[in-house]
């Protein structure tokens, strides 16, 4: 007998979500210096965390025997400067993740629908699974989430529409009058969830906050972890209606944002050089590797983020051969993408390493055996 016959059949027939792979980890498997190893998986910032950061984040030290703000005013009120809203339509996260959770809580049950493209971040079929809530899958053609299909798909059961953007693992982008098309159609008892982890990466993203100032049936994620580079820190934030971020402030767990993230995020608010930086830095990376592909002959999908997804066929055994030299890169195939893998953006030396050694695993792919 065991114990899992116990358990909600949904959560038994869960696939976990499998991150990175970790540099410590790697280093201990193969036996590798761990200031050797390059990490290009997992979408971080290369410059690291914002120099104003750490120095808030060792000043909050000192109280760490303090319990937070658990509404986290000043950090939720900053957030809301930042982005002309109100305190009322700002709820923390840790990571926002968690606001995806949240969202789960509050609208999925057995009886509820939710909706998401096919290759968009896999944490939304996960929630949707751990609710007991059906998982629509919508067709997003050249990788790109269609809207309209998206929106055909809706029925009386959904309740709601994740939309990535700029999706992770494509790097692709919506556009305003796709958006705009989508918001006219949508239900009163449909959300419409607008994943924006990467938004400060394009140069110029559409505008959903447009739809949390009328009022509407949405809320807009946005996180720390990217252009701040405090993932770490597992901070982010949901951006809604003043009625729908109440509801998902009563599903939130007492203290769920600790101190010192948000002293660290708080700063990092103010810190316009450091995110300068880095978006320079992503410029530069980007067009790094889109030279490079463009030269060696391999497809690329173009990218609004900090990733290039790049097909190099047989992803997973091109993940294996790269962490052999040292190179943690990401296999697709949990996304249904078998034969492609993602690379984040690195310093200009991460991203030269990571070329050299996809080039060698490449060239010895082709000798045949």
């Amino acid at each position: 007998m065991t114990i899992d016959r116990y358990a909600n059949r949904f959560v038994c027939d869960l696939v976990a979500y499998e991150p990175g792979k970790p540099i410590d980890e790697t280093a201990r498997e193969l036996g590798l210096d761990p200031s050797q190893i390059v990490k290009v998986a997992s979408n971080e910032n290369p410059l690291g965390p914002s120099p104003k950061a750490k120095i808030a984040m060792r000043a909050a030290l000192d109280e760490a025997h303090i319990y937070p703000d658990g509404g986290g005013y000043r950090l939720r009120s900053a957030i809301a400067q930042s982005v002309g809203l109100d305190l009322n339509h700002v709820v923390l996260g840790n990571g926002s993740n968690e606001i995806i959770e949240l969202l789960c809580h509050t609208f999925l049950n057995r009886d509820t629908e939710l909706i998401a493209a096919t290759h968009a971040f896999v944490v939304y079929k996960l929630m949707a699974t751990l609710f007991g809530a059906k998982y629509v899958e919508v067709p997003d053609p050249d990788f790109i989430h269609d809207l309209d299909a998206m929106a055909d798909a809706i029925t009386e059961n959904t309740r709601l529409v994740f939309i990535a953007n700029p999706n992770n693992p494509t790097g692709t982008m919506v556009d305003q009058a796709a958006i705009d098309r989508f918001m006219d159609r949508l239900p009163e008892q449909v959300i419409a969830v607008f994943d924006e982890a990467y938004i400060e990466f394009p140069a110029a993203p559409p505008d959903t906050l447009r739809y949390v100032r009328e009022g509407r049936n949405v809320c807009v994620l946005r996180t720390f972890s990217k252009i701040h580079g405090l993932a770490g820190l597992r901070v982010g934030y949901g951006l809604a209606p003043a009625p729908l971020a109440a509801l998902l402030q009563k599903a939130r767990q007492p203290f769920n944002v600790n101190a010192i993230a948000q002293a660290g995020a708080l700063a990092a608010l103010t810190d316009t050089e450091h995110t300068g930086q880095t978006l320079k830095l992503n410029r530069e990376g980007m067009a790094f590797y889109e030279m490079a592909f463009h030269q060696r002959g391999l497809e690329y999908v173009p990218s609004h983020a900090n990733f290039l997804l790049v097909k190099t066929g047989g992803g997973d055994r091109i993940f294996r051969d790269m962490l052999k030299q040292g190179v943690i890169v990401r296999a697709m195939s949990s996304y249904k993408l078998p034969e492609w893998v993602r690379i984040s953006i690195g310093t200009p030396a991460q991203n030269l390493r990571c070329l050299e050694v996809l080039d060698s695993v490449l060239a010895a792919a082709a000798v045949p055996v």
